[in-house]
């Protein structure tokens, strides 16, 4: 995706591609070549945000379906006058499948996604075999995917799902990711148990 195709200029936040079947031109968007991390379903923009404003040295992209938690995400960036930050409204799949260049992507954040407890709605749940092949092919050499979910039987499955596709070392014990996440304070609060992995890119899909 050329500069052309970006309707977007450095002051503006929320990133309009004039084509939503070519992948995103990373320099274009942040006229520069850095470091980029991608935060999958950003809600308002509080993670976002904080990120952004403690890694100047790095660009980062949320993606977020939701019209109004992209607007808030992209007034709190606004608010703290950062520059290295962007946010597209797009599914997260279709975004990580499509949008994203091969080797582009030094970390994912997926946290507290959607876990779709109830079993009819279970294959709606992010976290598949297509959706870890995506993530592989996007992340750089040794990028890594932080997930975090309060959901135990879907910790599992991802768990399961991961060890399968052996496309990823996993770290069963990870830090936090910092800053916290309005979800982890608030399950904190409650005294809810967080379950955390941090899978690190090791070998080419085949």
């Amino acid at each position: 995706m050329s500069s052309d195709s970006v309707q977007t200029i450095a002051s503006e936040i929320e990133l309009v591609p004039s084509n939503c079947f070519e992948p995103f031109d990373f320099r274009a968007i942040y006229g520069r070549n850095a470091p980029v991390e991608v935060d999958l379903g950003c809600g308002d923009g509080s993670f976002l945000a904080a990120l952004a404003a403690e890694n100047p040295a790095k660009d980062f992209l949320g993606i977020e379906r939701l019209l109004g938690r992209v607007r808030s995400a992209c007034r709190k960036i606004e608010r703290h006058g950062l520059t290295n930050a962007r946010v597209a409204r797009f599914e997260i799949s279709y975004t990580v499948a499509h949008l994203l260049p091969a080797s582009s992507v030094t970390a994912f954040y997926l946290l507290f996604p959607d876990p779709w407890p109830k079993r009819r709605h279970a294959s709606r749940r992010l976290v598949a075999e297509n959706f870890l092949a995506s993530l592989h092919r996007a992340l750089c050499a040794n990028g890594i995917v932080q997930i975090a979910t309060d959901e135990t039987e879907y910790f599992c499955q991802i768990t399961r799902l991961i060890v399968h596709s052996g496309l990823f070392a996993v770290n069963s014990n990870p830090e936090s990711a910092s800053p916290a996440t309005k979800f982890e304070r608030r399950f904190r609060e409650r005294g809810v148990a967080i379950h955390r992995l941090e899978l690190r890119k090791v070998s080419p899909v085949t």
